[in-house]
């Protein structure tokens, strides 16, 4: 870990202690991150611990059972859900958050399981369907009327690609677009709209290449870390393209999918190098200069960084910040798609590091005022309650919903920030830790890479497909 140690050293020496704050970037410093030493010495710290869980024996999904045929709820009383009471694994500390089902990765046809990100669709009759990620492919689900999950088959990787647990899972449309950090993966496009007439006691293995709407593999080597979509714009993006050595950088790269069926490169923005995750959206704000533009707000390791993609052929970086504490800039959302004023940015990296405000090991959610594109201000962040790391967000309608690995889902009311954005008055209104393995440690969580990776909070009905790592997938319902 001594590039990571050399990150840290960096990071202490040349940013001042002050909390909340926004920070020209380091030209040092992110020549260093534009090496990729953090970003692989990352990846090899997660290896670590999945290794471990593996020898452990933590993997074999198998042991946990799934609740196939089980319409009770399993409410929230006093602080647990107790799904099998008695049984201190199957007791989950919760607030304000109920459980509905949970079915194992090996239910859901995975022979490797090692959960990772998810995604859903609602059918025009409302029918919810879900796309669960894992090592060797991507399970589908229905989520009834009643909170079950019905398993209804699963798209395998690319045949030419290995088995890995970094899948991601966007949605355009009736489509999926999945991504995967294996070789020679590329990018799959799948309609779900086709799981409509799969009947449930014959689920079915779609074929990875002739069952797919399309496929695209303009990457360097066929892996790509993250996948993103403009739904109104109609295009895709892949970020984290290894290798950085290449024109694109690894930055955004853009492919076509106003049909899907024959997606085409459009260009790529690698003026920043390095992209973990982006955002890309038509911009409706207050900064006017770029009203109707095309921007992606790039989380770009030790930068929040701001594009404008308007022409995918030349593509311009609108801004560039850094913040006190920032170690592994890694994933974030706008409060408000339709009115883009702030933004929330988690990093994966800050408690593992002591850095900044996650100096106590709590995860924190760090708040932009980006009511000027070309100087964001971080104006101030929210501490969590539970100790770990955070990982993934979403906003909807002013609630924060976040993955965030051992401590589980925790949801936020966000809505004070437009009016108070130091964070003051961001509270938590509820929570399911999917994680009880480590509730009896010291500070009632591990900083680790354990727990939950994704989750998917948008369907109408309220119903949160919890995907984790280790056991399979939950359905949880925040208690109105």
């Amino acid at each position: 870990m001594k590039g990571l140690n050399v990150a840290a050293v960096l990071l202490t020496g040349l940013l001042p202690v002050v909390y909340g704050k926004e920070l020209p970037p380091d030209d040092g410093v992110s020549a260093f991150y534009d090496t990729g030493a953090v970003h692989e010495q990352l990846m090899a710290k997660k290896m670590s611990t999945w290794n471990r869980q593996r020898s452990r024996g933590s993997f074999n999904s198998r042991k946990w059972k799934s609740r196939p045929g089980a319409n009770n709820i399993v409410y929230c009383s006093n602080g647990t859900a107790k799904v099998i009471p008695g049984d201190p694994l199957n007791t989950f500390r919760c607030n304000n958050v109920d459980f509905y089902d949970f079915v194992s990765h090996a239910d859901l046809g995975s022979q490797t399981g090692e959960g990772s990100s998810s995604w859903g669709w609602t059918s025009p009759n409302g029918r919810e369907f879900v796309a669960i990620a894992q090592a060797d492919g991507a399970a589908f689900a229905e989520i009834n009327h009643q909170g079950k999950l019905v398993y209804l088959g699963r798209l395998p990787q690319s045949p030419e690609a290995q088995p890995s647990i970094w899948r991601e899972i966007r949605g355009y449309k009736s489509y999926i677009v999945v991504g995967s950090e294996a070789t020679s993966h590329g990018v799959q496009i799948f309609d779900m709209s086709k799981l409509l007439t799969v009947d449930p006691k014959k689920p079915v293995t779609f074929h990875p290449k002739n069952d797919l709407t399309g496929y695209w593999n303009d990457l360097p080597i066929g892996r790509t870390h993250n996948v993103v979509v403009n739904e109104e714009k109609q295009y895709g993006v892949a970020v984290g393209a290894a290798p950085r050595s290449t024109a694109c950088r690894a930055g955004l790269i853009f492919f076509d999918l106003k049909d899907p069926s024959k997606p085409t490169s459009l260009g790529c923005a690698a003026g920043d190098g390095y992209v973990h995750d982006a955002q890309c959206l038509v911009y409706r704000g207050p900064d006017t200069k770029y009203a109707g533009r095309d921007i992606c707000y790039g989380y770009n390791e030790d930068t929040l960084t701001i594009y404008d993609v308007t022409n995918k052929n030349a593509t311009n970086i609108i801004s560039r910040t850094t913040y006190t504490g920032a170690s592994y800039t890694h994933q974030g959302w706008v409060t408000n798609t339709e009115w883009q004023e702030f933004l929330l940015l988690d990093d994966e990296l800050d408690e593992s590091n002591s850095a900044g405000p996650a100096n106590s090991g709590f995860p924190i959610t760090y708040i932009w005022d980006i009511r000027s594109l070309e100087a964001p201000k971080q104006t101030g962040f929210y501490r969590s309650s539970a100790y770990g790391i955070d990982h993934n967000q979403f906003v909807i309608n002013g609630l924060a919903y976040q993955s965030n690995y051992g401590a589980g889902l925790r949801i936020l009311d966000v809505r004070s920030i437009s009016s108070d954005p130091t964070g003051a008055g961001v509270k938590e209104l509820g929570y399911f830790d999917i994680y009880p393995e480590d509730d009896g440690e010291p500070n009632g969580g591990v900083v680790d890479f354990v727990g939950t990776w994704s989750h998917y909070p948008f369907f109408k009905s309220g119903y949160i497909l919890v995907n984790t790592i280790e056991r399979g997938a939950f359905v949880v319902k925040l208690r109105k």
